[in-house]
């Protein structure tokens, strides 16, 4: 376990081009791999947060639309946009990648 850490930091700080966002190592998608792209992800995370607490059991549904679920929606592709124009092009990758694959980039 302790190996693979080792190996999936390597993988993160192997970053030339100092892309925010890096490709997954499982699956499709990005994970933060520069300050940059944790502070992207740590104010996303925030204000969903701080959405979340805007509603209460009381809510009617058109509240909890408006407060939550349109914001949320618009959050989440503001998101995704930021990643995707800064971050490696997204692709499905399992595992980490092969010696023959870094060099057909």
């Amino acid at each position: 376990m302790i190996t693979f850490i080792k190996k999936y930091i390597a993988y993160l700080n192997d970053n030339p081009q100092r892309y925010w966002f890096k490709r997954k190592l499982y699956g499709w998608g990005w994970a933060p791999a520069r300050w940059e792209g944790w502070a992207v992800t740590a104010l996303y995370v925030a204000l969903l947060v701080l959405f979340a607490l805007s509603i209460d059991d009381s809510s009617p549904p058109n509240e909890v639309f408006a407060t939550f679920v349109l914001p949320a929606f618009f959050l989440t592709g503001l998101f995704i946009r930021v990643a995707y124009k800064t971050g490696e092009s997204p692709r499905w990758q399992w595992g980490l990648p092969k010696e023959d694959d870094e060099k057909k980039k």
